[in-house]
């Protein structure tokens, strides 16, 4: 009908604004103490951050995860969900459970490569079986390597909660790729 206008919406009143802060520390670090010579394999240089030797890396501090612990082939993180986390439906972003499952599954490719050999997410797969939310409490998100190759990597992933009931689990292809020299 012409003419006719739509009433515009008045914004519902917002509350007040919550933050969270995050600190982290320059990610140079973790090159110069691998140009220092100080780790011979990925595995040492995770549980370097574990053990508070390095910081752990600024996604951790963005995202408010952990290391937890780290073995040959396997890496475990953890994570308080918070409603810094959350989508418009109240719940846990997928991107976090997303993130949180890659950072795991590639950290056990990591524990089973020289210091020297890097690698890059190539493929991940998601799948989701319940939601996140504040009261689910802390998950812990667990990588273990299926395939580790000369140029490619496969690992799975699951994220349980405290009642060790799954919440998500994936897969990756990691493409490994050259050594870096000196």
């Amino acid at each position: 009908m012409e003419g006719d206008q739509a009433t515009p919406r008045k914004p519902l009143n917002f509350g007040e604004q919550r933050e969270r802060v995050s600190h982290w520390y320059d990610p140079a670090i973790y090159r110069q103490a691998i140009g220092e010579g100080r780790f011979k394999t990925g595995r040492e240089m995770l549980q370097a951050i574990v053990d508070g030797e390095l910081p752990p890396p600024p996604i951790a501090a963005t995202l408010g995860y952990r290391a937890a612990e780290f073995g040959d082939g396997e890496a475990t993180f953890t994570m308080v969900p918070t409603e810094s986390h959350y989508s418009p439906l109240g719940m846990v972003h997928g991107g976090v459970f997303a993130t949180l499952l890659d950072t795991s599954m590639a950290c056990a490719i990591h524990t089973r490569l020289p210091i020297n050999v890097p690698y890059t997410t190539v493929e991940l797969k998601v799948n989701y079986v319940r939601p996140m939310k504040i009261e689910t409490g802390e998950v812990r998100c667990s990588g273990k390597v299926v395939h580790l190759g000369r140029s490619t990597a496969i690992a799975e992933g699951r994220i349980l909660d405290g009642r060790d009931r799954l919440i998500a689990h994936a897969t990756t292809t990691c493409l490994i790729l050259d050594p870096i020299s000196g």
